[in-house]
């Protein structure tokens, strides 16, 4: 009989303890991805064009300038969008992340459970785009060849679903502020393609060095120099 109760127990103890083994597991990988460089011969160029990688401890935002190199953000996303867009802000912060988190959670004391599990396993992929005065706020810089530059232009672009006319789909929704909106985005966002590895994907697609797996916006910009120290 009390070889039986044993047995009884172990079941519950070996669920109990693989629930607990998930965020160690998850935490494992992204450390693991981390350290994974793709695109690891890149070198930042002495000329080119800089971008940065925008860090709010939680989420990045890959911050560009308005029209460089031949390529002009501002018939695509233009300032009519937002509420009350600076006259004088001529760079755009772009991120990527899941739709209930960007749309219903402006401040992280808002999030719930509920919209949390629904970011982990899956919801609706939205792009957030900010117009900037001055990127001195971001965290990192990035000089790119304009080849690159090109790239990663692109690579972004993709994110945004399209209407019949090309032009991005903007979601009703007030922003956060004056000077910044919400798209309709491409794909699934999920606990694997989280924002910050969206903005990876992107720095990889342009050939920049950048991390195999980084979910955590840490992973991410420790590869790249401090906006304030010029190379």
């Amino acid at each position: 009989m009390p070889r039986r109760r044993r047995r009884k127990l172990r079941w519950p103890a070996r669920i109990t303890l693989a629930i607990l083994a998930i965020p160690l597991l998850y935490v494992f990988a992204a450390l693991v991805g981390t350290q994974i460089p793709v695109n690891g011969g890149w070198h930042e160029p002495d000329q080119g064009i800089t971008i940065y990688v925008a860090d709010n401890g939680v989420h990045a935002d890959l911050v560009l300038p308005a029209s460089a190199d031949g390529l002009d953000w501002r018939p695509f996303v233009p300032k009519s969008d937002m509420a009350n867009a600076p006259a004088g802000a001529e760079w755009i912060a772009f991120g990527a992340g899941e739709k209930r988190v960007y749309l219903e959670t402006p401040t992280w004391g808002d999030l719930t459970l509920k919209t949390a599990a629904i970011a982990l396993t899956g919801g609706e992929r939205v792009m957030h785009v900010e117009w900037v005065e001055n990127p001195a706020y971001a965290a990192r810089a990035i000089r790119l060849t304009p080849e690159q530059y090109r790239r990663l232009w692109a690579a972004i672009r993709e994110g945004f679903e399209l209407d019949a006319g090309g032009k991005p789909i903007r979601i009703d929704h007030p922003g956060y502020g004056p000077r910044d909106a919400f798209y309709r985005g491409t794909g699934r966002a999920n606990a694997v393609h989280t924002c910050n590895q969206w903005a990876a994907s992107r720095l990889r697609l342009a050939g920049v060095k950048a991390p195999l797996w980084s979910p955590f916006v840490q992973g991410l910009v420790s590869y790249y120099r401090p906006a304030d120290q010029r190379t």
